[in-house]
């Protein structure tokens, strides 16, 4: 595995990680409000996060999304390691869109208006699932 992230991986990092890093520093200071609502659609889709209190859940949130941010942004975290974290994360941003009623029209993977914000991040898949396959895939040539 390299050590340093390539030069041609800094951009796609860097636009990921900003993306990242800001809804990350956005859910700190999330009100009781704000963070029962990201809690209920989470543990809608993810039945294990329904015994999080809303306010421990958002805190987890917002600083797994720094740390990912974060990691994203250091060029000395590999490119195998920080692909494979973004692409678990945005793995489960997917399965939001997928399994939440009403982000989908019926029977089509198109989004309704309210799925549109959530799909977005399907790009964040395809950044890191970029990383990891080419950290692998140069592995093989050696």
């Amino acid at each position: 595995m390299r050590i340093f992230a390539r030069a041609h991986h800094l951009p796609t990092r860097l636009a990921a990680a900003a993306v990242i890093l800001n809804s990350g520093v956005e859910k700190t200071g999330a009100e009781e409000q704000t963070a029962a609502g990201l809690h209920g659609m989470a543990s809608g889709t993810y039945p294990f996060l329904a015994s999080m209190e809303p306010k421990a859940f958002v805190r987890l949130l917002s600083r797994s999304e720094i740390a990912l941010g974060a990691a994203l942004l250091a060029p000395f975290v590999p490119s195998l390691l920080a692909g494979a974290a973004l692409t678990g994360f945005a793995a489960g941003l997917l399965g939001l869109y997928l399994r939440t009623p009403g982000m989908r029209k019926e029977g089509s993977l198109r989004p309704t208006q309210n799925g549109t914000a959530v799909v977005k991040d399907l790009w964040l898949l395809g950044i890191g699932l970029s990383l990891v396959i080419e950290e692998l895939g140069d592995r093989d040539h050696h």
